[in-house]
C-alpha cells in the first residue's frame, strides 16, 4: 500500500510558517499556497504555507490581483506591522477606484 507521504514526501517534522498570520507550524497542520494558483502542479515548484485557520477565513475571498498586491506591500520583506499597513492602504485605494 503507497501512502500519502510515500507520494508526496515525508513532512514528519518539518516546520513551515504561515504566510498570513507568522505562526510556525508543523508542516503536515498546514495548507499549501501556490502563487500560480495551481498546486497540483508541482514539478519545480515551491509552495508557502497557511495555518488552517487561515486558509478557512481568506482562501474563499477574491484572489485576482492578490500576488500584485502581496509583493506591492512587500510581503516577507518588511514587518507585520508595515506590511499589514500598506497592504491595506493598496486594498483601500483599489476599492475607491472600483
Amino acid at each position: 500500500m503507497t501512502t500519502a507521504s510515500g507520494l508526496w514526501g515525508s513532512y514528519s517534522g518539518q516546520q513551515v510558517t504561515c504566510i498570513a498570520c507568522g505562526e510556525t507550524l508543523a508542516r503536515e497542520d498546514a495548507r499549501e499556497y501556490d502563487t500560480q494558483g495551481d498546486r497540483w502542479t508541482r514539478e519545480g515548484k515551491t509552495f508557502e504555507y497557511l495555518c488552517k485557520p487561515c486558509d478557512r477565513e481568506y482562501c474563499n475571498q477574491d484572489r485576482e490581483g492578490l500576488e500584485t498586491t502581496l509583493v506591492a506591500a512587500d510581503a516577507g520583506r518588511t514587518d507585520r506591522k508595515t506590511f499589514l499597513r500598506q497592504f491595506c492602504e493598496l486594498t483601500t485605494d483599489d476599492e475607491s477606484h472600483d
